[in-house]
C-alpha cells in the first residue's frame, strides 16, 4: 500500500458514535447525571435542604449534623443512575483532576455485602499526599493530606463504558491546612473578592447580600485521525509536533474559521456537548477555529467555581469522547507549527446575588455609576499586578504561542476601545461630557461623569490580552490546556485589592461632605491618571507596541522563565497574604513547583526529539542516500544527492549537540535546571528540527515514516 493510499484508508471513517437525545429531551437530559439543588430538594427534608442550600448559595459553614443525612440521599441517587464508586475529585497542582475510587460495597461478616457512604465518606478523604507535587510543602514521607468536600460544586456522575462513579468535588490540603490545590485557593480569592464588592455597593447605594466572579471559558482545540497520532511518537508523549515540514496548504486561504463542519467532527462535537449537558455544563457554541484541524466550543457564564470546574470537565469529555471516533483531541497550545495555536479565553465578570452583572453598562446612572468604579478597579488592578497576570497564564507550552502573531503578546494590556477610553480620559481631565467624537452618539447623563454608555460601545481587538468586549473582560492570554483556577484566583484578588482601595477613597471623600457624584468623579479620575498607562486600543502585535510599552513602563516577560521570579516579588507576597489567599511558604512551593514542571517538560520533549531523529529519522536520510548511491543518476540528481547528504551531515552534527546537551542538568535546583532547559536545549531542538524539516521535503514518505503535517491537518 502506498502512503497516499494508506492516508486516505486512515482518514475513512464510519458513524461509530452512541444513540443521542432528540432536541427535544435535551432540557430533560442536561443535568441529568448531577446532584443538583431540585434533586436534594426532593431527597432531603425540609430543614436538612434548607440548611445545606444556606451553604451553597449564602456561603454558611456547614452543620456536620446533616452530613450523614445528605450522605445517604446522594448515595441513593447515584447508585439509581448506576453509579458503583465514589470518588473526592480534586485539582493537585499538576495542572490537571485527581481521583481516587472507593466501592459502595461493604462486605458483612457473615457473607452478602451492602452500600454504604457515610457523612464522613462524603465530607473528608485522605489520599496519600507524598506523590503530588508540593513543592516543598511537604516531604516525601509525610503523606497524610486531607481532601474536603465543597458544597458549592455539585457532586456529579462521570460514566465510562460499563459502569459510573460519582464525583464529589473537594479542595485539598495538607495536614498542616496548606492548600496542595487550585480550588482552595480559588475559594478564598472568591471570599476576598465578595467582601470587597458588598462593601463598595453600600458605598454606591446598592445592597447585595452576595457577590461573585462569573466566568466564561472559550476552549480551542484540535483534532487529529488517531492513527496518525499514534504514529507520531512526539504527539502522543508531548502533546505537540516536534518535527514537521510546513505542508503546501496552511490557514492561508482563510476559509477554515467559521467554515462548514465536516460530519464527522459535527458527530464527535453533538456527542460531547450532550455529554456535558448531561453534567450540567452549559456549552452554547461550536465552530471551526482558524487553524485546519482546529475548533473551539464555549459555555455560557457561571459562578467562577462552578465555571473552573466544568472546564476541567470539558476538557476530560473532548479527550475521551474523541477516541469513539477513531480521533486523538490536542489540547496543547502549539501542537503544529506554521499555523494558530490554541487558547482559552477566560471571559469574566462580578455579579451578585441579586442578579447584578457590575460589568454590565447600563440604561440608567445608577447603573453606570457602577460600572464606571468597577471597571476603573479592573484598569487599576491590571496595571499594578501585570506581572501576576502574566505569570498566571506561563507555561513551557503557552510559550510558544503568545506574541507569535495569533495570540496576545506577553506584554499585558487593556483594551477598552476609543470611546470608551475617550470617556475616562474626560473623567481625569475633569472635562465634562458630551457627544463623542468617535461616533456621535450622545452621552446621556445623569449626573455630569454618568453616561448612558451604550452596550457594545467598542469594536473587538484580537490582539489585546486583556479586552472589554461588553459586560465582562476577556483575558485571551491563558493556554488551551491551562487549568483555570489560578488565572481566576489571580484575577479575584487583584479586583478585590484594588475595589478596596477606591471604596477607601471614596469613603474619605463621602466623609468630608462631598456629593457621591462628586466623589466618585474625583475618585476615577485619580485613578484613571495613575493607570492609563495599561490602556492600549491598537495592535498589540506591532513592533512599534513593543517600543511605546517600554515607553509606558509596562513589563515584557517573554518567556515563562522570566514570569516564575515574580510570584515572591514582595508586593505579591503581600497582596495574597493580606487577602489571605497564600502565605509566603504556599507562594515559594507553587514557584518551585513551576519551575519544575518547566524543566520536566522541555527535558521530555528534548529526549523525545534526540529518540526520534536517532531511531527514526536520521535512519531514513541513511537509507535514502544509500537508495540514491546505487542508480545511475544525472548531473541535476547528482545535486539533489548532495543537498541531502549535506544536511544529513547538518542533522548529525545538531543532533550530536542535543545530545550533548540533554546530559547536562544545569544543576540541582529546579530553578537551575529549567534555565539549563531555555538557555541551552531549547536552541538545540531548533537546531535538530530546522535542518530535519528541510530533509523531509526531500526524503521519501515512506522512509521517513513519521505522518506529515498535511495528512494531520488535512485528513479527516
Amino acid at each position: 500500500m502506498t502512503a497516499h493510499t494508506g492516508s486516505a484508508a486512515h482518514a475513512a471513517w464510519r458513524p461509530n458514535g452512541i444513540p443521542l437525545e432528540s432536541s427535544d429531551a435535551l432540557h430533560e437530559a442536561f443535568a441529568s447525571d448531577v446532584f443538583t439543588l431540585e434533586q436534594m430538594r426532593q431527597r432531603l427534608s425540609k430543614p436538612v435542604f434548607t440548611s445545606l442550600r444556606e451553604t451553597i448559595e449564602k456561603g454558611l459553614p456547614l452543620d456536620p449534623s446533616i452530613a450523614d443525612t445528605v450522605a445517604l440521599a446522594m448515595k441513593e441517587w447515584a447508585t439509581e443512575r448506576g453509579a458503583t464508586h465514589f470518588t473526592h475529585w480534586f485539582q493537585p497542582l499538576t495542572g490537571s483532576t485527581a481521583e481516587k475510587h472507593e466501592s459502595f460495597v461493604t462486605p458483612l461478616a457473615g457473607g452478602g455485602a451492602v452500600t454504604e457512604f457515610s457523612g464522613k465518606d462524603l465530607i473528608q478523604g485522605e489520599p496519600d499526599a507524598s506523590s503530588f507535587p508540593s513543592g516543598g510543602l511537604r516531604a516525601t514521607f509525610e503523606a497524610r493530606g486531607y481532601t474536603a468536600w465543597d458544597p458549592s460544586s455539585p457532586a456529579f456522575i462521570m460514566r465510562h463504558s460499563n459502569g459510573a462513579t460519582l464525583c464529589i468535588p473537594t479542595v485539598f490540603a495538607s495536614w498542616t491546612g496548606e492548600a496542595l490545590d487550585a480550588k482552595l485557593p480559588l475559594l478564598r480569592s472568591l471570599d476576598a473578592l465578595d467582601r470587597s464588592v458588598v462593601r463598595a455597593l453600600a458605598l454606591l447605594g446598592i445592597h447585595a447580600n452576595r457577590a461573585y466572579a462569573t466566568m466564561g471559558c472559550e476552549q480551542e482545540y484540535f483534532l487529529v485521525d488517531e492513527s496518525f497520532y499514534y504514529r507520531r511518537p512526539d504527539l502522543y508523549l508531548t502533546g505537540r509536533t516536534l518535527f514537521g515540514a510546513k505542508p503546501p496548504r496552511g490557514q492561508e486561504l482563510e476559509d477554515h474559521y467559521f467554515g462548514t463542519i465536516p460530519d464527522r467532527v459535527l458527530s464527535y462535537m453533538t456527542e460531547v456537548e450532550h455529554a456535558l449537558y448531561r453534567l450540567g455544563v452549559p456549552v452554547k457554541t461550536r465552530h471551526n477555529e482558524v487553524a485546519p484541524a482546529q475548533y473551539e466550543i464555549a459555555p455560557i457564564f457561571e459562578h467562577a467555581n462552578v465555571a473552573a470546574d466544568h472546564q476541567h470537565l470539558v476538557m476530560t469529555i473532548l479527550r475521551s469522547t474523541a477516541r469513539r471516533f477513531g480521533l486523538a483531541c490536542l489540547l496543547h497550545e502549539k501542537p503544529f507549527a506554521g499555523v494558530n495555536g490554541s487558547g482559552k479565553h477566560l471571559n469574566w465578570s462580578i455579579a451578585t446575588d441579586t442578579g447584578l452583572n457590575l460589568l454590565d453598562p447600563g440604561s440608567d446612572p445608577q447603573q453606570n455609576m457602577v460600572f464606571l468604579f468597577f471597571c476603573t478597579a479592573m484598569i487599576k488592578a491590571v496595571h499594578r499586578h501585570q506581572d501576576l497576570l502574566r505569570l498566571s497564564v506561563a507555561s513551557a507550552a503557552n510559550d510558544h504561542r503568545l506574541g507569535a502573531h495569533e495570540a496576545p503578546p506577553a506584554i499585558i494590556s487593556m483594551y477598552l476601545g476609543d470611546a470608551l477610553t475617550e470617556m475616562f480620559e474626560r473623567i481625569a481631565r475633569g472635562e465634562p461630557q458630551g457627544a463623542s467624537s468617535n461616533d456621535g452618539s450622545i452621552l446621556q447623563l445623569g449626573a455630569r461623569i454618568l453616561p448612558h454608555l451604550p452596550r457594545h460601545a467598542t469594536d473587538r481587538n484580537r490582539t489585546s490580552p486583556f479586552a472589554f468586549t461588553g459586560a465582562k473582560f476577556e483575558f485571551r492570554a491563558v493556554g488551551a490546556s491551562q487549568s483555570v483556577s489560578f488565572p481566576a484566583t489571580v484575577l479575584n484578588t487583584i479586583a478585590a485589592e484594588a475595589i478596596d482601595e477606591l471604596a477607601a477613597s471614596l469613603e474619605r471623600s463621602l466623609a468630608q461632605g462631598t456629593p457621591l457624584a462628586n466623589a466618585l468623579e474625583e475618585v476615577i479620575g485619580q485613578a484613571i491618571a495613575e493607570h492609563r498607562a495599561i490602556i492600549y486600543n491598537d495592535d498589540g502585535y506591532s513592533a512599534a507596541w513593543h517600543a511605546e510599552a517600554a515607553k509606558r513602563g509596562l513589563l515584557n516577560l517573554r518567556s515563562t522563565i522570566e514570569a516564575i521570579p515574580t510570584l515572591t516579588a514582595p508586593k505579591n507576597v503581600e497582596l495574597f497574604a493580606r487577602y489571605g489567599i497564600f502565605h509566603e511558604r504556599e507562594l515559594a512551593a507553587r514557584q518551585e513547583i513551576a519551575y519544575t514542571q518547566y524543566f520536566k517538560t522541555i527535558n521530555i520533549e528534548a529526549e523525545t526529539t534526540e529518540r526520534i531523529a536517532m531511531t527514526q529519522l536520521l535512519p531514513a536520510c541513511f537509507a535514502y542516500l544509500e537508495s540514491l548511491g546505487t542508480i545511475k543518476i544525472g548531473a541535476a540528481a547528482g545535486a539533489l544527492a548532495r543537498e541531502v547528504a549535506d544536511l544529513t551531515d547538518q542533522f548529525a552534527e545538531a543532533l550530536a549537540e542535543l545530545r550533548q546537551q540533554n546530559r547536562e542538568l544545569g544543576g540541582d535546583m529546579p530553578r537551575q535546571k529549567a534555565h539549563h532547559m531555555a538557555t541551552n536545549v531549547l536552541p538545540a531542538m531548533e537546531r535538530v528540527r530546522a535542518v530535519a524539516d528541510q530533509l523531509e521535503r526531500l526524503v521519501p514518505e515512506q522512509l521517513w515514516q513519521l505522518p506529515s503535517y498535511q495528512q494531520l491537518l488535512w485528513l479527516k
